[in-house]
Parts: structure tokens; sequence; C-alpha cells
């Protein structure tokens, strides 16, 4: 259940955040989910991964449909050196995915630190 609830809050604080902030916004919320719902370090992680890659592959499977792939067309022949806009949606998921991913272990690794300190100090 936190699994899910992790991804979920991921996703919509992401997309909030990626409306008015920059794009690396995705990990500090991501770390921030995580660091508030204690999840283990490869959960976190998937979590993390999950909600970001379904959120931007979403988003741009919307944008590019919006254009008739006309622009991921192009894009996809200046970075990818192939006409393929899917494989474009799917390398931006993936490094969203990885960037929030990461953020998400980190946290999941801070976390037990976090509290064993606070318990000795207090």
């Amino acid at each position: 259940m936190k699994f899910f609830l992790a991804v979920l809050l991921i996703a919509l604080l992401s997309f909030a955040a990626g409306l008015y902030l920059p794009w690396w916004m995705i990990a500090v919320v991501a770390f921030a989910v995580i660091a508030f719902v204690p999840l283990r370090p490869l959960s976190a992680f998937f979590a993390a991964f999950l909600a970001i890659f379904l959120l931007w592959g979403g988003l741009s499977l919307y944008i590019s449909t919006a254009n008739e792939h006309v622009l991921a067309h192009r894009v996809s022949l200046l970075i990818l050196k192939l006409d393929n806009p899917v494989a474009l949606m799917v390398v931006t998921a993936l490094i969203g995915g990885l960037v929030a991913g990461f953020a998400g272990l980190t946290a999941s690794f801070i976390r037990p630190r976090v509290e064993t300190v606070s318990r000795l100090n207090g």
C-alpha cells in the first residue's frame, strides 16, 4: 500500500512542480516523498522510477500527439540518429525515471541513519 501511495504522490507532486519549477525538481520530490513514506531501498527506487517513467512517458506522448509527432521526428533524428519518435519518448521517460529512482534510493539509504542519530541524541 505504501508503494502505491509513494508512486501516486511522486507523480502528482512532480507534475505540479513541473508546471512552475525546473525539470530536476522530480529528484527533490522523489527524495522528499520517500523520506516521508519510508520504503526499502529497492522498493523506493522502483516507486520513484515507475512514477516518473509513467508521468514523463505519458506527458511526452500527449505533447507529441498534439502536433502529430512532427517535432518528435525531428528531435529523434538529431539525438538518436534515427527517425523513431517512440524511441525518443522511451528514452525521455527512462532518463526521468532514473533521476527520480536514484533520488528515492538515496532517501531510503539516508533515512535509517537520520533515525539512528535522532535516537542517539534525544
